[in-house]
C-alpha cells in the first residue's frame, strides 16, 4: 500500500535566515474506482480507507443503499514502472447488476445546475430521510467536538495538509474519523465505515467536518439520514438551502463556545 506521506526538500526562510532540510507531504494519488469491472471515476484521494471511500462513494451516489448490496471489493490492475502494485485500482462488485452507462451521478456544487434542480435530485434520490425528532444535542457538547475532531488527525499533525470528518454520538462518544487531502473523500471514508457496519440510515449520529460546509457535504449528510452537520467553517448558500429542505442541523463556524446555527436549531438544547 503506498505511503500515506512523503518526504520532499524545501527552504525554509525565516527572520533567522535560509534553512533547507526535508519536509512531510500528504500524499495523492488517483483511485480508479470500479464497479464490475467497468471504470466508473477517478478520484484523487490520500490512500488509506479506499474500502470505506468506495463504499461511501457509491451510497452517496446511489448505486448501493446498503453493506449486502456489495459482494467483494478488491484492488486489481495497476502497476508502476517496476511492475508493482499500486494499489490505486479498485474493484467493487455488485449482488445486483447496476446500468452504470445510463447513470447521471447526483449534482455537485461545480455542476452548473440551478440550485433548484439540484435541491430535488437529492430529495428524489435519498432513501433515508430526516426524521424530525432526531439527535438532541447540547450545544456546550457539540462545541466540544472540533477538539476532539482536532485530537485524532495523526496526519494532519504531521503534514499539515489534510481534512478531517468524524462521526459522532450525541453525547460527544467519537465512533469513527477519517482523514484524506478531500474533504469529500474524508466524509465520504467516515459514511462508508457507517455502510459497512450497518450504522445506516445514521440518524443517531452527527457528522462534524474540518471545513467548510459545502453542497456536496450537505448532500452526502442527508443521503446517509444524518441529522447534524457540523463545520468549524463556512456553509454555502446551497448548503444552507438543502438543509432547510431536508431538515438537517447545519451549523457552521463551531469554535468552542460560538456558532452559527442555520437550520434546525430544534435539534441543539
Amino acid at each position: 500500500m503506498s505511503r500515506v506521506t512523503a518526504r520532499r526538500k524545501t527552504t525554509r526562510l525565516s527572520p533567522a535566515g535560509r534553512i533547507q532540510r526535508p519536509d512531510t507531504l500528504a500524499v495523492e494519488e488517483p483511485l480508479e474506482i470500479r464497479v464490475d469491472g467497468q471504470s466508473l471515476t477517478v478520484t484523487m484521494r490520500t490512500p488509506g480507507n479506499d474500502i470505506d471511500l468506495v463504499h461511501g462513494f457509491l451510497f452517496g451516489e446511489d448505486i448501493i443503499g446498503s453493506a449486502d448490496d456489495v459482494v467483494s471489493a478488491r484492488y486489481c490492475a495497476g502497476t508502476d514502472s517496476e511492475g508493482r502494485n499500486t494499489y490505486n485500482v479498485l474493484d467493487i462488485r455488485l449482488r445486483a447488476p447496476v446500468p452504470l452507462h445510463t447513470r447521471n451521478f447526483l449534482t455537485t456544487g461545480s455542476c452548473g445546475l440551478c440550485g433548484k434542480s439540484a435541491l430535488d435530485e437529492v430529495r428524489t434520490h435519498t432513501r433515508y430521510p430526516i426524521p424530525h425528532d432526531t439527535a438532541l444535542v447540547a450545544t456546550d457538547t457539540l462545541g466540544g467536538l472540533p477538539k476532539q475532531l482536532r485530537a485524532g488527525q495523526k496526519l494532519f499533525e504531521a503534514t499539515g495538509g489534510l481534512h478531517a470528518a468524524g462521526l459522532f454520538t450525541a453525547d460527544g462518544t467519537l465512533v469513527a474519523l477519517r482523514e484524506d487531502i478531500g474533504r469529500h473523500n474524508a466524509v465520504d471514508k467516515v459514511i462508508g465505515w457507517a455502510v459497512r457496519e450497518n450504522r445506516i440510515p445514521a440518524h443517531e449520529l452527527i457528522l462534524v467536518v474540518s471545513s467548510r460546509a459545502s453542497f456536496e457535504l450537505a448532500q452526502k449528510a442527508v443521503m446517509a439520514g444524518i441529522p447534524i452537520l457540523a463545520a468549524v467553517s463556512a456553509p454555502s448558500s446551497l448548503a444552507v438551502d438543502l438543509a432547510a429542505e431536508s431538515d438537517l442541523t447545519l451549523v457552521g463556524f463551531l469554535r468552542g463556545e460560538t456558532m452559527n446555527i442555520y437550520t434546525g436549531e430544534h435539534r441543539l438544547t
